[in-house]
């Protein structure tokens, strides 16, 4: 059942210039120019040929992004020679690139085989007829400039981009790449994920879709969707067999087949549930497919499903009645995690950056993570490991902050590409949800359109979800604005259920933060400056301090265009946003990182517990955000190089599944708050001291419910007093901690060192002294 595979990853030989400088139409023209080719990798970004090659220095250092600008309009031909066993002839062979950027042609041995226009898909050729077996085979690949193929269409004025990068908008690569707020304009060529020859049986089983009927107490029931393709003559003789195994549970069906399409429902008994982190374990059943004729098995395909039910349940408005939460196995969940940006800025280091960013989410105790659409369609491993760690995904389809063109031809590539897309991903039991895109019904909404004008999200990916992924749930964008939300024009925010708080960035316990109408918080964020040690690794020695009139910190906060500037200076926010807390900006980069960390680890701790104090009207906060795609002042928790800042470390002890918290002063008492997320009644043990006086203000030991969020005492207090409360308890043997600061601005920087030891002492401890360093 093994079929016959052939890596064509490695070492390519790369060749450049300006397009239109030289015409070279085929691989033969271009051999005769006599060019001198350096070596590539694939996967592989030409920078990161270039930079090996000695011809640029590393693009994520200073300022030498900047100086990529003239490769935009470059073309680059990839060549290499490869050879196919002999034994191989007879049988049938595709080409496939799993990614592709982007504006490609591709030969081989001298005849030209297919064309992309797509970087975010999988790109199939039938090569049987064009290979030597036993022999050299030699393959091309030209890439064209995609601003050069940008530069032919036709634009419209409903079509524009928020980021002022027009050059988004026809051609299907990363939006990030053209620059955004949160990566650089490194528009990148090359071949960026494996390519390969694959064999194409004649016997195959072609697609298998599998999904969750019914879950119950003692049965389940999973539907298949089937089509294989076999030379049987008359289709006689066939079927199918399933074979199901979850540890020492397992199931088996076979079943007569008499076309090559159709679709099962298998019962599961005692079956072993699938469930988010938090509320149970993530159960994962291997399934065999096997492709019986006469009883003997012709074609073989391996699965790893979970089974479980996922919903969204939402309203068109916020308010009293509305609603926006996710139900698993018919349990509400309450979402407690964060934002899935590009891991990195050169996605051919995506793969092996993968698995210790997954790790930083499971490690903080994230039950979700939303894939932005500003990037890319993630690799299979990214979806492999969600499955195993209970870790739910929002899928954004890849388009953010932009209205894209509004024309037939484009729908075209979007049908293609969503086809492509969900047929990898939709069998993943962590998938629970796709959505439209990243903000483009507030892009409309906000310029005075009706963000009903956008036929991608309203019509075309939510047809190809039904056509090919018809029981998962789909939200157009994010946030939706409903039809009848946008009746309120920019006052919209107030009224959609599921909604992005950014505004004024100001004191994180303002009442844009605290007072919110969210019943589910899609982005939220804060930011934080990197480690001393981090910028040191990224900005030039005579650019390190001070922060402001500083070109290198501008460049990487990030200002991604070569005149313009971004409408605010978001160091300055930054540094503002200090200045709120603590009345002070401080003259030194060691102590301005430091102050700048606590700011964000207070506000981001803020927004967890906020959230989960306000269950059930508010069921999730996806946060902003993890880790960077480059080195940069940003509001994520950790820094491009895996350095993490101590907002780090507050999140991972606000986001356990049973929490004690403190409420806000009102009246002369705050809340002592105890919440569970789990679906078991828990038995808690809790203490709060405060620090100054080492008084025990309240304890107790008490059941909370399944899904409980109790107000357990009120303990007495005063503005004017500053004071820092360690708390602790304990759930089934293992110790927990947290704290509050009941402290408004400004707020003693040198108090607040001392009081960061204490905090560093608690439960999930890390090293005060390292902190910002």
């Amino acid at each position: 059942m093994t079929r016959a595979r052939l890596s064509l990853n490695g070492k390519w030989m790369l060749k450049y210039f300006p397009e239109g400088t030289l015409e070279p139409r085929s691989p033969e023209e271009l051999a005769a120019l006599d060019l001198i080719p350096i070596e590539a990798e694939v996967p592989g970004n030409v920078e990161l040929d270039l930079v090996r090659a000695g011809v640029i220095e590393d693009p994520f250092i200073g300022l030498n992004s900047r100086e990529l600008r003239p490769y935009e309009f470059y073309q680059w031909w990839y060549e290499r020679e490869f050879v196919v066993p002999s034994d191989w002839k007879g049988r049938d062979f595709e080409l496939v690139f799993h990614g592709l950027d982007t504006i490609a042609t591709i030969w081989l041995n001298g005849q030209r085989i297919g064309d992309t226009r797509n970087m975010l898909i999988r790109h199939r050729f039938r090569v049987t007829e064009y290979l030597k077996y036993g022999e050299s085979n030699h393959i091309a690949v030209r890439i064209s400039s995609p601003i050069n193929a940008a530069r032919q269409y036709q634009y419209e004025p409903i079509t524009w981009s928020w980021e002022d990068r027009g050059e988004v908008l026809w051609i299907r690569k990363a939006g990030h790449m053209y620059g955004w707020d949160i990566a650089p304009r490194i528009v990148s060529a090359g071949i960026w994920r494996p390519v390969e020859i694959v064999e194409r049986p004649v016997n195959d089983i072609e697609s298998l879709y599998y999904w969750t009927h019914h879950v119950g107490d003692e049965k389940a029931t999973v539907g298949v969707y089937y089509q294989f393709r076999t030379d049987t003559p008359f289709l006689n003789g066939l079927s199918l067999r399933f074979r199901g195994r979850c540890g020492d549970a397992e199931f088996t069906l076979e079943k007569p087949v008499e076309f090559i399409a159709g679709r099962l429902l298998i019962e599961v008994h005692r079956p072993q549930l699938w469930w988010p982190k938090g509320y149970g374990e993530p159960n994962l059943y291997t399934v065999t497919c096997e492709l019986l004729r006469d009883g003997r098995v012709i074609a073989q395909r391996v699965d790893r499903i979970g089974i479980r039910t996922a919903e969204l349940v939402r309203t068109e408005l916020a308010g009293d009645s509305g609603d926006f939460h996710i139900r698993i196995n018919n349990k509400r969940i309450m979402v407690k995690g964060s934002n899935w940006v590009p891991v990195d800025a050169l996605h051919s280091r995506d793969a092996e950056r993968i698995p210790k960013v997954v790790d930083l989410f499971d490690d903080l105790g994230c039950n979700m993570l939303r894939i932005w659409g500003g990037g890319v369609y993630e690799d299979d491993l990214l979806y492999d490991l969600c499955d195993e760690k209970g870790i739910m995904i929002w899928q954004d389809f890849a388009f953010a902050c932009a209205m894209f063109p509004q024309k037939d031809e484009f729908f075209e590539q979007v049908r293609a590409e969503a086809q492509d897309f969900i047929e990898r991903v939709r069998n993943h039991p962590s998938l629970v949800v796709y959505c439209g895109d990243n903000e483009i019904d507030m892009l409309l909404v906000q310029d005075g359109l009706q963000a009903e004008y956008n036929r991608i999200s309203r019509e075309i990916l939510p047809e190809m979800v039904r056509r090919c992924d018809p029981y998962r749930a789909y939200v157009p964008s994010s946030p939706y604005i409903s039809p009848e939300a946008n009746k309120y024009g920019m006052n919209y925010h107030h009224y959609t259920p599921e909604q992005h708080l950014w505004g004024p960035r100001d004191y994180f316990k303002s009442r844009f933060f605290s007072e919110n109408s969210a019943h589910f918080i899609g982005e939220i964020g804060y930011h934080g400056c990197p480690n001393a040690s981090s910028i040191k690794r990224f900005i030039s020695p005579d650019k390190l301090w001070p922060y402001h009139d500083n070109d290198e910190w501008r460049w990487h906060s990030v200002e991604h265009w070569q005149k313009n500037r971004r409408h605010y200076d978001r160091n300055e926010l930054m540094a503002n946003q200090v200045r709120e807390y603590f009345g002070m900006i401080p003259d030194n980069l060691e102590e301005f990182a430091l102050a700048s960390q606590i700011c964000q680890a207070e506000a981001k701790k803020f927004f967890i517990e906020q959230a989960r104090m306000r269950k059930p009207r508010c069921t999730g906060i996806l946060w902003w955000n993890v880790i960077d795609c480059w080195p940069q002042f940003s509001d994520a928790v950790v820094d491009y190089y895996f350095a993490k800042k101590l907002a780090y470390h507050y999140i991972k002890r606000v986001q356990v599944p049973v929490c004690v918290m403190l409420g806000e002063l009102e009246g002369w008492s705050q809340p002592v708050v105890v919440v569970n997320d789990t679906l078991e009644d828990v038995h808690v043990s809790y203490s709060i001291r405060d620090y100054d006086t080492d008084e025990i203000v309240s304890s107790g030991s008490l059941l909370i419910p399944a899904d409980g969020n109790l107000v357990v005492d009120r303990i007495k207090g005063f503005r004017g007093e500053h004071k820092l409360f360690i708390i602790k308890w304990e759930v089934d043997g293992k110790e927990y901690g947290n704290h509050y600061c009941r402290v408004y601005p400004p707020v003693s920087f040198e108090v607040y060192r001392k009081w960061l030891a204490a905090i560093a002492d608690l439960p999930f401890p890390f090293d005060a002294a390292k902190v910002a360093k």
